[in-house]
């Protein structure tokens, strides 16, 4: 099994409505997202013979993904009063909502979800909020 990782980073904030810990209240992280893409065999023709990937494609794709949540709230929708989420826009603060919680276990599979769509063969995404602690999303093993 071959298999290659990369990273990405971002900054944003977040927070986990109807939680009662240290975290309950909006606070920023530098996010750090892994990408691991895994192969049975690697390209045999072209350019790219002895790779599974271009490394250069599989930043790309995981940067344009962290790039989106650079410098954002992340939220779950419906967790902020509507009050609130006017005054936010209305401020021009850029606000991504999701239908899940976004905690670290959410976020990897929403990045696995996304990085497969785009076609990759991803094995696991692993989203660091900080750099001792992460949360893992695998799904099956390697499709190639």
């Amino acid at each position: 099994m071959y298999l290659l990782k990369t990273k990405a980073a971002f900054d944003s904030a977040h927070f986990l409505s109807g939680y009662n810990g240290k975290c309950s209240n909006i606070h920023g992280h530098r996010w750090t997202v892994e990408a691991c893409v895994c192969s049975e065999k690697l390209i045999d023709k072209g350019e790219k013979r002895g790779m599974i990937i271009d490394f250069g494609d599989l930043k790309r794709e995981l940067r344009a993904l962290a790039d989106s949540f650079d410098h954002a709230l992340i939220i779950e929708k419906n967790s902020l009063k509507p009050k609130t989420m006017e005054a936010l826009r209305d401020e021009n603060f850029r606000v991504i909502e999701f239908s899940f919680r976004p905690t670290a276990e959410n976020l990897a599979r929403y990045f696995y979800v996304a990085l497969r769509e785009k076609g990759l063969p991803v094995r696991s995404v692993t989203v660091y909020e900080t750099p001792d602690n992460c949360a893992v999303y695998e799904e099956e093993p390697c499709l190639r």
